[in-house]
């Protein structure tokens, strides 16, 4: 028989400060650990701003600045050591992926999904096991080669951040024949204001963005990840 308990078919997470805890965005945890030139860091995130330079060319920029920091493989892992599951993160994955199996079983569809402008390390500290949860995931990967992998060598970079978190949602939403109105968004901050007004059900979970506050179906003030629950079940 049908499960019922399904109110949406694509529930999807931004990552930090949703799901990861202990940071705003990892970029800038990154950046405060090592040091980085924060005149040529406010620069280059201005430059994007104003559309002089692509979201590629930008992240290109940041890696420039650790790579002069002397950033390895190793140190930025060990920069990643605090980041924490959000509270309640792991009993609300837990509970939704019990609910994706149930759903396949009866012959239904929900889709978990990641849709960041976060770095695999970051994703990779908290949750090694995402893949066991999550359908989809965009994020940005950094890229570490030399004869001992440490060298930080670039980044696939996402093409979905920003208001380009929109058009991830509606590329899984269309590849899985999802309706819009059936999906859900999750997410903390100003990137996250485009994807959240397209959403059926936008939720601002422990929310820094007074705008993305204004917009969202949902405001949980509440640092608890559980609490979105009774809302999408």
């Amino acid at each position: 028989m049908p499960n019922n308990n399904l109110k949406y078919k694509l529930i999807c997470f931004d990552l930090d400060g949703t799901i990861i805890d202990e940071t705003i965005f990892i970029w800038q945890t990154l950046h405060d650990a090592f040091g980085s030139d924060k005149k040529k860091r406010k620069q280059y995130a201005e430059y994007f701003v104003n559309k002089k330079i692509t979201y590629r060319q930008w992240a290109e920029h940041d890696l420039e600045l650790w790579r002069e920091a002397g950033a390895t493989k190793t140190s930025m892992m060990n920069a990643t050591d605090k980041l924490r599951l959000m509270p309640g993160a792991l009993e609300t994955l837990n509970k939704l992926k019990e609910l994706k199996e149930k759903a396949k079983a009866d012959g239904n569809c929900l889709k978990l999904a990641i849709i960041s402008g976060s770095l695999n390390i970051a994703l990779e500290r908290v949750l090694p096991n995402y893949k066991d949860y999550f359908d989809d995931v965009y994020i940005n990967h950094l890229i570490f080669d030399g004869k001992d992998g440490e060298k930080l060598a670039g980044i696939r970079s996402t093409a979905f951040d920003f208001e380009n978190k929109a058009d991830a949602l509606r590329e899984i939403a269309n590849r899985e024949n999802i309706p819009l109105s059936e999906c859900v968004f999750i997410g903390d901050h100003d990137n996250d204001i485009h994807v959240a007004e397209i959403a059926g059900l936008s939720i601002a979970f422990n929310c820094k963005s007074e705008r993305l506050a204004q917009i969202a179906d949902i405001v949980i003030e509440k640092k608890d990840l559980r609490e979105i629950l009774k809302y999408i079940i």
